[in-house]
């Protein structure tokens, strides 16, 4: 990477930069014209001389223009075109011969093409799926003319309704969607083509077989979308191992030896973890995820997921759920960070927001701001520096960053938090003499304690039963409780003084019983208030409606003294009042003569 030398060193020059970053930019194409993620990335020694190349499965523009992308430095040296969209790439070893380079396997529908020194090598095909016997004999009868089209399409459009989609062959799939001129021109072409059926390739990874040497040979392992997992020979390209799940794979990490004992961690369509052990032929639930998993990495004992719901969580292999970190915005892409010259580990995140999180374990130890979103990223030696990070964007551009020597990403988050103090344990004084001693009083005399706690708690019960049993029986409370006079009585004052006004308000709160004969009396002291109406006559109350009855209140003391004034309402020709409200009157302002 002599590019990549050259810009180091120019970087080095602004000193204030490089205090101030972990990073160093050590290339930026914005016209690059990649697509791509980071299942589709690999970096690799292909040709053995310890200069590591980047290789890239390019999506093209998703439709056409698939191609296999390696590149020396920042400049593309090799490139060759892939028949269908790829979903994966990785780098093994695949044999013992010197000098030591690996193979890349790229999967790529139902086939996984092998390319050595840039070259194709050789292409092995998934076993064909069990065609459904119906659709079988359906196609034999098109074959020999023993059914129409139109019967045809009613047949295998009821086997679709009656299983699913994926029981049908891609054949019969294309044939439903064909208007009804284009089905005898489809059927008169492939009926005499034997029917097959293939699964595509969702996700891939390697597995060491024997020894866990860098350069020992590597075994593949494939997801498929017929809910498969495929451990692959690397010498014959033969199925070594199969296994199932209870959901389509996307997402796959593999650790172990073939030989003695290996552990695959995969994530499905369904949103839930399996695990998959030697000798199981199915796989064990491990994680039930509340959201779609978009990233899955495995750093030690734990699994890191990330999720659609702006989460990364961590769990153990046995599905313990060990933390969860809210991130600002959508996850784009995952990646692992693996230094092992200074024995650091930690995962990547690219979010949407076009920054680049990295957490070691739940603590956020570094941000990387990038030009567009990450969609695709790998992190290892690239060319000759140990600490290289290779990321595209949403926008095709490629990224590459070197990590500095001096570097060094501390324990503590960077995301705002609880303050350190929190932390800190409270300096609590030792027991001292006089708690033990109530301790020791609390311990001899429990029971009493108990008995006139009981006593204190029965008396308050009894004020408080009496108070409620004089208050009803004085018409104290605000709202009638006899159910033959419902009624609801409040009352407020306005104004500063000397004069006030004294609003009643008086509603009915039966459901059709109106009320009659009632009357609004005051209690005050004459020598500190004067009202305009001592005695108000109400007319009838209709159920429901509140009605407001208004009098003037002056105040004949000047001294700042004030008391209350009290409101009964009363049934003509009885004593005792049905409702009473207790007024507490202001302090009225003094007259100011001008």
């Amino acid at each position: 990477m002599s590019e990549t030398k050259t810009m180091d060193s120019s970087m080095h020059a602004d000193p204030s930069r490089e205090g101030a970053a972990k990073w160093l930019d050590a290339h930026y194409d914005p016209v690059a014209s990649l697509y791509t993620f980071t299942t589709c990335m690999a970096l690799s020694d292909l040709n053995g001389d310890g200069e590591n190349k980047l290789i890239i499965a390019d999506l093209g523009t998703g439709s056409y223009d698939m191609k296999l992308k390696v590149y020396k430095g920042t400049v593309l040296v090799s490139e060759n075109a892939i028949i269908d969209l790829p979903t994966g790439v990785s780098t093994f070893f695949m044999d013992t011969n010197e000098p030591r380079t690996p193979a890349i396997a790229v999967a790529s529908g139902p086939y996984i093409y092998v390319y050595k020194n840039l070259r194709p090598y050789f292409k092995f095909t998934l076993p064909p799926l069990d065609i459904n016997p119906v659709e079988q004999d359906l196609w034999n009868q098109v074959k020999d003319d023993k059914i129409d089209v139109r019967v045809l399409r009613e047949m295998l459009d009821s086997l679709r309704r009656e299983s699913n989609e994926g029981s049908l062959t891609v054949r019969s799939l294309r044939f439903l969607m064909l208007d009804s001129e284009q089905m005898e021109a489809f059927a008169s072409v492939h009926k005499h083509t034997p029917l097959k059926k293939q699964t595509v390739i969702t996700c891939m990874d390697t597995l060491k077989k024997s020894m866990a040497d860098e350069d020992a040979i590597s075994c593949l392992v494939i997801g498929t979308e017929s809910k498969d997992i495929y451990v692959l020979d690397p010498e014959a390209f033969t199925v070594l191992a199969k296994m199932s799940l209870s959901s389509v794979p996307v997402f796959l990490s593999v650790t172990g030896l073939y030989d003695v004992e290996f552990r695959i961690v995969v994530s499905c369509r369904n949103g839930n973890i399996y695990t998959l052990k030697r000798g199981s032929k199915t796989a064990k639930p491990c994680v039930e995820l509340g959201s779609q998993p978009v990233g899955l990495q495995r750093v030690g004992k734990n699994i890191i997921v990330g999720c659609m719901d702006k989460t990364l969580q961590c769990y153990t292999t046995k599905g313990k759920k060990l933390w969860t970190v809210y991130l600002p915005a959508d996850i784009s892409s995952m990646g692992l960070m693996d230094h092992k010259q200074r024995g650091f580990k930690a995962v990547l995140v690219g979010l949407n927001n076009s920054e680049v999180h990295l957490y070691r374990d739940k603590y956020l130890v570094n941000v990387i701001k990038t030009q567009d979103a990450v969609t695709g990223m790998q992190f290892g030696r690239f060319g000759r520096e140990d600490g290289a990070l290779v990321m595209t964007t949403k926008g095709g551009s490629l990224i590459v960053k070197i990590l500095r020597r001096a570097a060094v990403f501390e324990e503590k988050d960077m995301s705002a938090g609880p303050p350190a103090a929190q932390n800190q344990k409270l300096n609590v004084p030792k027991k001292t003499k006089l708690f033990v001693d109530q301790t020791m009083r609390e311990r001899e005399n429990g029971t009493a304690m108990h008995r006139m706690f009981q006593h204190d708690l029965y008396r308050l019960r009894l004020n408080t039963a009496r108070a409620f049993v004089k208050a009803l029986d004085n018409s104290l409370n605000p709202i009638s409780v006899n159910p033959s006079e419902p009624l609801k009585l409040s009352a407020q004052i306005q104004g500063i003084g000397p004069t006030f006004k004294l609003t009643v308000s008086l509603q009915n709160s039966s459901s059709n019983t109106p009320s009659l004969g009632l009357i609004i009396s005051f209690q005050y002291d004459d020598k500190l208030y004067a009202l305009q109406k001592n005695l108000i006559h109400v007319p009838m109350l209709v159920p429901g409606f509140n009605y407001n009855f208004e009098t003037l209140v002056e105040c004949l003391n000047d001294k700042g003294i004030s008391d209350t004034i009290k409101v009964f309402v009363l049934r003509q020709g009885k004593t005792v009042p049905l409702i009473t409200a207790v007024i507490n009157m202001p302090v009225s302002e003094s007259v100011i003569v001008v």
